[in-house]
């Protein structure tokens, strides 16, 4: 099967893309509004891209309609937001959260978990979630237009909060423990629990 994406469906290019590009870790992200309303949302385009400074990228893509989602306007406005791990324990909530629900409304309520004060920033952590990072928005990086249209969001690591039993001896987090879960194609879902090593060379 051959796409040219120039001339197929939309929607068609996001399943194969998304079926094709796999696994992907979940950012669990919580902002807030600015009427104080705590938007709690996953998204599936996220990943860490080094280290000095801490930087982190997630997409919240447009609508179906075109129209921008909750965890956008809020980012534009505050420019601050929360990545929460989304771990095997919580994975039904991670996916509840996705609901479409009025901005005047909260996702935190819908699932039924709590939030606690962040430290550096305003967006709350969710308190279930084993770590945290707290970020600020360094960039937003519009690509395109229309339905499920990327919008990059670039944000610095300000703090993060880690659970100690999560962590090895050494300090670091062990995948064993943390147990995080990432986005397949369609309504799939995988663990990280399979795991092998591989030394470096």
């Amino acid at each position: 099967m051959l796409i040219d994406v120039a001339t197929a469906d939309v929607v068609e290019v996001y399943h194969l893309l998304t079926g094709i590009v796999t696994p992907r870790p979940v950012a669990w992200v919580t902002t807030l509004s600015t009427a104080g309303v705590v938007n709690l949302a996953p998204f599936s385009f996220f990943n860490a891209f080094g280290a000095n400074p801490p930087v982190v990228a997630f997409s919240p893509t447009l609508r179906r309609d075109g129209s921008k989602k909750d965890t956008l306007l809020n980012l534009e406005a505050l420019g601050e937001f929360v990545l929460n791990a989304a771990t095997a324990p919580l994975a039904a909530a991670v996916n509840l959260s996705s609901k479409e629900v009025p901005p005047d409304e909260s996702e935190v309520a819908l699932t039924g978990l709590t939030t606690v004060p962040s430290v550096r920033v305003r967006p709350p952590r969710v308190a279930e979630s084993p770590a945290s990072l707290e970020c600020r928005v360094r960039q937003i990086i519009p690509c395109g237009t229309g339905p499920i249209a990327a919008n990059i969001v670039i944000g610095e690591v300000l703090a993060m909060h880690v659970a100690d039993d999560v962590l090895d001896a050494a300090g670091r987090v062990d995948p064993r423990k943390l147990r995080t879960v990432a986005r397949l194609g369609a309504d799939y879902w995988c663990h990280t629990a399979d795991l092998f090593e591989l030394k470096r060379p």
